[in-house]
């Protein structure tokens, strides 16, 4: 393409604003702005920026574009698209094609006719004469349902939800254990991860004081035992990962594997150091404060000259676990609140150097790639994309001070790439008649093709900041659409927003795991909703 995305993402807005008519809704003018939208390669490789990117991927809603090798003494190419079917080809079956110049040409001239199901793509090289010269290469994938409103609105205000998520997370047994001691209560088995999950169990109980002033003494009581279990844990001063406390504890899970014994994630401290900040917002103890701004010490004096991080080290020693770098989002946002919030900027160098960082390799080789402590940390490129690293990205662009032009098209290039390969706005239902994922809903990373709430906070933020910054009222709808959901999904029994959104047996059903660190982003979601929406 000769032209940036976001400059052909403002031609077809232009052309939809031209084309509606008086006569359509304000839903059925969203509807086809996405419609148009939706012909536009998310950050294809024929831009000459990044390689292709989508070899993993299963499911497209934007034109996909694939890279597809050239035929010899082919003059041009003919795409066809056929319904798919596991057994023999159905000589009925439904078939779209056209021709292009080159086999990695996008699937836009089709696309939009081409109905919700999996599709075999079939790319040959023809000559002059249209015969056959080879073929440049074949791909099945889902064409997956686009943006289509109208979607059912919230069930309840966005506060009220909010609230109703963190009493459900401060009356949990294993939460209130906090009271009364300064070490985790295993039976809920996540606290292995004690960063992500104990960090955030401080992060819900400090807030949850300053809306339950009846709950504020027992809530901070166990937010200051769960950060005291985090600095007991913590590597003492003067180590070389000095006030970092573990990702894995306990044994239990991804913790009792051999390669994560003894080790952290590189980014998981942050956790940790939002809550202790969360915790020195309640109470104003000094500690906590420099318990965050000892964490942040530490990354500064071991970030990379490149500005980089290892994805993973060993507590004890800081050396990497192999070559493979972090995504480093969570340090930026972290580093940006100690500035805008305490007017800190001991860390501005750092800063500058991560940026830098996720610019010149990140969103440059476009691999968006995934930081989870129990799957593997050794991938592919590309193999594990997620919208928990290009949403979040996104958001953390769309907020700084002075938003660049490319920052702006890096970050609509990233939303893009995270409602292609994650967003699901409906579900086909199974042979039963019943749909198994609820929807419309977020998928967490190409390793975990599975509906988590986390993730529709994560690309429902991004989409609010690209509608603060442009207005665009598609983004917006998308974000209130994605939100709503989680009003729909949440217990009303007892208020737990539940962590996985699909179906599932009873038996299944009644072991289903329960994050509290998505959970905890959930809730900070609903109350952005509810002060976007002019909540009392």
């Amino acid at each position: 393409m000769e032209k940036g995305t976001l400059a052909i993402c403002a031609m077809a807005l232009s052309a939809v604003m031209i084309s509606g008519c008086n006569c359509m809704t304000d839903e059925e003018r969203l509807n086809e702005q996405a419609a148009k939208e939706y012909l536009i390669p998310v950050r294809p490789f024929t831009e000459g920026r990044n390689p292709c990117w989508n070899e993993f991927c299963p499911r497209f809603i934007y034109a996909p574009v694939f890279d597809f090798a050239e035929v010899e003494g082919a003059q041009k190419y003919r795409f066809t698209l056929t319904e798919a079917t596991d057994g023999e080809p159905e000589p009925d079956a439904a078939s779209w094609s056209f021709e292009a110049e080159s086999p990695a040409a996008a699937l836009s001239p089709v696309w939009n006719d081409i109905p919700v199901g999996s599709i075999d793509l079939k790319v040959e090289g023809i000559d002059k004469d249209g015969n056959v010269k080879g073929t440049a290469g074949e791909r099945r994938f889902f064409r997956d349902f686009p943006f289509e409103a109208p979607y059912p609105s919230n069930i309840r205000p966005y506060k009220e939800a909010a609230l109703m998520g963190m009493l459900y997370i401060h009356n949990k047994r294993q939460i209130k254990h906090w009271a009364e001691s300064v070490e985790p209560d295993m039976s809920y088995s996540l606290n292995t991860y004690a960063n992500k999950i104990i960090g955030n169990t401080v992060s819900v109980e400090s807030k949850l004081a300053s809306f339950f002033p009846e709950y504020a003494e027992e809530a901070i009581k166990i937010a200051k035992n769960a950060a005291q279990f985090l600095i007991d844990q913590s590597r003492p001063d003067g180590e070389v990962l000095a006030y970092f406390p573990p990702t894995y504890y306990g044994g239990l899970i991804a913790s009792s594997r051999e390669e994560n014994i003894g080790k952290v994630m590189t980014m998981d401290p942050c956790y940790a150091a939002n809550g202790f900040l969360d915790l020195y917002d309640a109470t104003g103890e000094q500690i906590y404060r420099d318990r965050a701004t000892g964490i942040a010490d530490t990354y500064n004096r071991i970030q990379a000259e490149d500005g980089s991080f290892p994805i993973k080290l060993d507590l004890e020693t800081g050396e990497p676990v192999n070559g493979s770098k972090a995504m480093l989002h969570p340090l930026l946002n972290f580093i940006r609140r100690l500035e805008n919030q305490y007017g800190i900027h001991d860390y501005d160098s750092m800063r500058d150097m991560a940026e830098k960082w996720m610019s010149d390799v990140a969103i440059e080789t476009f691999d968006l790639t995934g930081q989870f402590e129990d799957v593997s940390v050794e991938m592919e490129p590309y193999q594990n994309l997620t919208n928990c690293t290009a949403a979040t990205y996104a958001s953390y662009l769309l907020k700084g001070e002075n938003i660049s032009e490319k920052d702006l098209q890096d970050a609509n290039d990233l939303i893009r790439l995270s409602e292609d390969q994650f967003v699901h706005w409906n579900t086909l239902p199974g042979e039963n008649g019943v749909r198994r994922t609820f929807g419309p809903c977020v998928y967490e990373q190409l390793q975990f093709q599975t509906p988590v709430d986390n993730s529709t906070c994560n690309v429902a933020n991004a989409l609010l900041d690209l509608y603060n910054v442009t207005g665009d009222k598609l983004a917006y709808a998308k974000a209130k659409a994605l939100v709503d959901a989680l009003t729909i999904a949440q217990d009303i029994v007892n208020g737990q927003i539940p962590t996985i959104l699909n179906y599932k047996e009873p038996k299944t059903s009644e072991g289903k795991s329960f994050w509290l660190n998505c959970s905890a982003t959930s809730i900070n979601m609903l109350l952005r909703m509810a002060e976007m929406t002019g909540e009392e």
